[in-house]
């Protein structure tokens, strides 16, 4: 079963991520997430959080019928996701001299 996904025009990719294997792995994600082995950043779902990052094994669980996230950036592990948040709101930061991440990914 393929799953749906959203992605941002730009993708944030964490170090150890080669960016010329960014399509193999969004083949992955859609056939079979428990194969990709890595933690996805999408928008949160809810109004009180700007972005949430998660294992996507998480996809194949009950939680994720009907959710189709917004995927702006792909890490190999929790600890590269926290980087990459971070580097994402220094650039907001620098860019647009506020935290407005919803809007600065959305752009």
């Amino acid at each position: 079963m393929m799953r749906e996904y959203k992605f941002a025009s730009r993708i944030y990719l964490g170090e150890s991520i080669d960016s010329k294997k960014m399509g193999k792995i969004i083949k992955k994600l859609k056939k079979a997430p428990l194969l990709a082995h890595v933690y996805l950043l999408a928008l949160a779902t809810n109004d009180e959080d700007q972005l949430e990052f998660f294992d996507s094994r998480w996809l194949l669980t009950r939680s994720y019928d009907g959710y189709i996230p917004y995927i702006v950036g792909i890490a190999s592990d929790r600890e590269e996701a926290v980087m990459l948040i971070r580097r994402i709101v220094e650039e907001c930061l620098k860019e647009r001299g506020d935290c407005s991440l919803r809007e600065y990914l959305s752009c």
